[in-house]
């Protein structure tokens, strides 16, 4: 791999997807995950929610560190009637969820914030998914594949949840947990430029 520059980059999250992610795009990265859990506010208005949450992240880390390496933070969230859909609390939490979602049109928006020495750069991508009609007895064994208890929304678009989506409207990467068209724009900001590693 060519180039030194992708070599000092925090990634403040511990989702494998977001990692996986940001393997694909050829950064070579350290990760060291926000240990504050946060949440949206009463009343806050779905967007301002993420972009605080993801901020916060990325904020945290710099205050723990005194290196210059550009920190990455996301935060994703499933929004549905203007309500805000996290990681379901339990097995009947993520059923509720996914009943809630069948043969409807929802929003999945990810805050990204970008950190380097004082300068800030931050970001949403929203993207519409829309559900096909979901059976109980589809949505009990989705439930019991264990896959949608760490993921918000209750469902994978990457996994076994893709089976249940109609159709989406935007960035697929955004509603796996990282739009990474978005990033690799913003990183050229930082003098990061994903090209030079192509050959």
């Amino acid at each position: 791999m060519r180039g030194n520059t992708t070599e000092n980059i925090i990634l403040a999250s511990a989702s494998p997807r977001r990692r996986e992610l940001i393997e694909r795009l050829g950064l070579t990265f350290t990760v060291i995950p926000a240990k504050s859990e946060l949440s949206a506010e009463p009343g806050e208005a779905p967007e301002l929610s993420v972009v605080r949450i993801a901020k916060a992240k990325a904020e945290e880390i710099a205050a723990g560190s005194n290196d210059l390496r550009l920190i990455i933070s996301a935060d994703t969230i499933v929004v549905i009637d203007g309500k805000i859909l996290g990681k379901p609390a339990d097995a009947d939490d993520a059923a509720n969820m996914l009943a809630e979602l069948s043969s409807k049109t929802h929003e999945v928006i990810t805050a990204v914030t970008l950190l380097k020495n004082g300068g800030a750069l931050e970001f949403t991508e929203r993207t519409f998914v829309t559900f096909r009609e979901i059976t109980p007895a589809e949505i009990n064994a989705y439930v019991s594949s264990g896959e949608p208890l760490d993921k918000a929304g209750a469902y994978g678009i990457q996994g076994l949840g893709g089976m249940f989506i109609e159709r989406i409207d935007g960035d697929y990467y955004n509603v796996v947990g990282l739009p990474i068209c978005a990033l690799s724009i913003a990183l050229k900001r930082f003098g990061i430029d994903l090209t030079e590693n192509w050959s």
